[in-house]
Parts: structure tokens; sequence; C-alpha cells
């Protein structure tokens, strides 16, 4: 039998990404390749890009760059951008970056094995169609090695929703669902493989409607319960949510289902009305504070994170104040902030944008106020004993990490043999981005 071939994957950007490189290893995998640490090793270089962050296409032509070397001393190394990137820039990538073999989309990364296998001996391939068959069905089975116990499980895809600074519905397409069974299929897998929590991904998962077995729309909360069903799978979270499809039984499944963790994801952007309809957001502020009352309602300790735009074109200081006040209200356990960045073929695009310099000097007003929030949330956390989810060893000898139900990472001292498992930890520490604790 010959050697196995290398695979070099480099994975930017969200979760769904996560979950989509291990998909496409696990598909190379079945033609004879297996991963490598390195990218002067391997046989194949891939690339899976995100286009969200400003410039990000320029820093793949840049990582691409640093590849030319490898390649000249390698020609049978072949090289494969995958993702949004990939979607977005199509043939330009190859154009730009003569030594490129493969360019994939987000939608058509199952057919990479068959795309690696056609490219070589100066043939090169592009595949970014949005294709009719299910990509998940193509993909099939996934081997049966053991797995780390939290596993990503992409349930939703696409957005219909076209805010104007984003570029999700051209690089992923419109919503999609996938079927009830399908999904619970690969979530019994996963538990089979020692997987303890799993996180739904969608770009807007709690859209999700997928047909059930009996051909009825299922919406994210009754395919919850059905995963709650599950022996073996301990928890459940999923990411990330619109506030307009945040509806009454999901609430209220955060309220029941001991499964689902006491944390959402619930993206704003902004605290001004005026913004948000710029944005194309279709919800109001007061819509908002009005939903994160209801959803406390049913989860009193529920942590809160979201996500925010600072500086977006025609923002004033009023409406950033608005923001910040919005944040003060909500008191956010977490959050993800960011400068506003033209993204080209988007209507924010072509509106007139702020100075750098007040796009910056606002950002980090807000990022303070998050972390201040953060840090009060986690030091509320000593003294109480928390079940942690043990995942795995840190680089301290004798010391394991894992979550806890608001999604901290906690340090414990304790033995390998107890990665995996649910272990009540009473915290004794609270540290910039986590918490330490000692097993009770």
């Amino acid at each position: 039998m010959s050697a196995p071939k290398k695979l070099f994957v480099k994975t930017y950007g969200c979760q769904m990404n996560v979950y989509d490189s291990e998909r496409m290893i696990e598909t190379m995998g079945q033609v004879g390749y297996e991963t490598t640490e390195t990218p002067e090793t391997a046989d194949m270089i891939l690339l899976n890009t995100c286009h969200i962050r400003e410039k990000a296409a320029e820093k793949i032509y840049s990582e691409l760059g640093r590849f030319k070397r490898l390649k000249s001393d390698n020609p049978h190394l072949k090289i494969a951008v995958a993702g949004c990137v990939a979607q977005a820039e199509g043939v330009e990538i190859m154009q730009r970056q003569p030594m490129v073999d493969m360019v994939v989309g987000p939608q058509s990364y199952h057919r990479l094995a068959a795309l690696e296998k056609a490219s070589g001996n100066g043939k090169r391939v592009v595949d970014i169609d949005f294709p009719e068959e299910d990509k998940f069905d193509q993909l099939g089975a996934r081997p049966k090695a053991k797995r780390a116990p939290s596993a990503f499980l992409t349930v939703q895809e696409g957005c219909d929703k076209f805010c104007a600074f984003c570029v999700v519905p051209y690089t992923r397409g419109s919503e999609s669902s996938r079927p009830v069974e399908r999904i619970l299929n690969e979530a019994r897998d996963l538990v089979e493989r020692g997987v303890r929590e799993i996180t739904l991904l969608g770009q807007n998962v709690n859209a999700y409607h997928g047909i059930g077995s009996k051909g009825q729309e299922t919406s994210l909360a009754a395919l919850i319960w059905e995963l709650d069903k599950l022996d073996g799978l301990e928890r459940i979270r999923f990411t990330t949510s619109h506030p307009n499809d945040m509806n009454e039984d999901l609430i209220e499944a955060h309220g029941n289902c001991t499964k689902l963790m006491p944390y959402l994801h619930l993206p704003v952007q902004s605290g001004s009305d005026r913004i948000l309809k710029r944005m194309n957001r279709s919800h109001t502020a007061q819509s908002y504070m009005d939903l994160i009352d209801k959803i406390r309602q049913a989860r009193p300790d529920i942590l809160i994170s979201g996500d925010f735009i600072v500086g977006f074109p025609e923002e004033m200081e009023e409406d950033f104040d608005a923001t910040m006040d919005l944040i003060r209200r909500v008191e956010y356990g977490q959050a993800y902030s960011f400068k506003y960045s033209i993204r080209p073929g988007t209507p924010a695009a072509e509106r007139n944008q702020l100075d750098e310099g007040v796009k910056t000097e606002r950002l980090y007003r807000l990022q303070n106020l998050i972390a201040e929030q953060q840090k009060s949330l986690q030091d509320s956390m000593v003294g109480r004993n928390l079940p942690v989810l043990l995942e795995k060893s840190t680089r301290f000898e004798g010391q394991l990490v894992g979550k806890s139900e608001y999604l901290h990472a906690v340090h414990v001292n304790a033995p390998k043999t107890m990665i995996g498992t649910i272990q009540h930890v009473r915290i004794t520490q609270s540290n910039r981005n986590s918490l330490t604790g000692k097993i009770c």
C-alpha cells in the first residue's frame, strides 16, 4: 500500500468554517489523505476562508504568496482555496495567484475529492456553484474515530435577511435547513464517538425550518426537543441567532429544556433605531430589549452575548450613545465588537464612510464597557459550584480545561481520565478570560 498523502488545512472565521473543515478533512481521508500540522510537509494545502472581516481577500492572497516557494520546490503540491472568499473571488484567485489548483465554494466542498483528482498537470478547477443536491447527503457518513467532548453540527445555512453590511446571502446563498432525521443521525453518531455537547450552527440558526419525519416543517425549538431525547447527549447550544426569529417556543425551550444551556448569542449590532433601519435589521432597540426581558423571565440566569458594529456609515455620536445605553441595560456577559469595514457589493459600501480615527475611539469605549460587564459577571461566579464539561489538557501538567454552562473556560487540576465527564467545580478565581476552580 502506498503511504498516505498529507493534507494541511488552515481555517479562518466562524464555527461553521470549523465544521466545514472537519467535513473536508473527512472527505479527503476517503481518498488517501491524512492531516499534517505544517504546510512544508503537505501534498495538499487547503485554506478554508472567511469573507466577513476587512481586507479578508487580501489576507488570503498574502497567505498564498507564502506558499510560492513550497510550490516551486514541489511541483506536485496542490493548493486549494475554499470557503467564502473562494465564493466571492472565484476565478480571480487563479488569475492573481497562478499556483492555486482549486477554488471551491462553501456549497460545493462535497466535490473536493473529485476536484483534487481532476486538477494537476497544469489543469486548474473552479467550483463555486450552488448545486441542487444536498451536500451533506453527498458527504455521507462520518468516520468512526473518537471525538472531543464538544462538537459543532451545521443545521442551517445561508440568510435571507440582507443586512446592509453583510455578504452572507451572496457567499452562502439563501436560507436552507437540513432535514430533522439527518441531523439526528449525525448527532447520534457524534454521541457514540464520545461527544457530550453539541452546538447547532447556522448563519441564522433560529430561522431553522427543516422537514420532520412526517413531512412537517420543524422549528429550531422542536429540533432541540428531539435532540433532548438522545441518551448520552448532555448539553445543547446554538449559534448565531437573529432577534426577529427568536420566537415563543424557543424562549420556552430555554426555560424548560435542561439540556439547553443558559447561554444565548443574540446580535443586535446597534442601539440606535436610525442606524438599525439603515442596516436593514428589521428590529428596534426597544423590541430587542423586550425580547431580552422575555428570555430572562424564562431563564433568569441566562448569559447574553451579542455582536456590535461600531462606526457604521452615517453613525453620529448620539447613535453611538444609544448603543452604549443599550449595552448598559442588557449587561452582556460576552460580546464581539468590530469597526465597520466595507464589504464590496453590499449596500453600505456605497455610503459615506466615517473617519477611521472616530471608529477606533468609539470601539475602544465600547469594548471597555463590555469588558467591565464580562469581568463583573465572571467575578460573580467565584464561590459558586458549577457543572463543568472537561474537554482537554492544558500546557500545565495535571491541569484540564472545560466549559461551564455559561460557556466560561474553567481550569481545574484533574486527571486526564476525567476528560469527557461533567464535574461539579467550586469556582475559586476569576481571571481575565477564564475561571479557576476545584472539583467538589
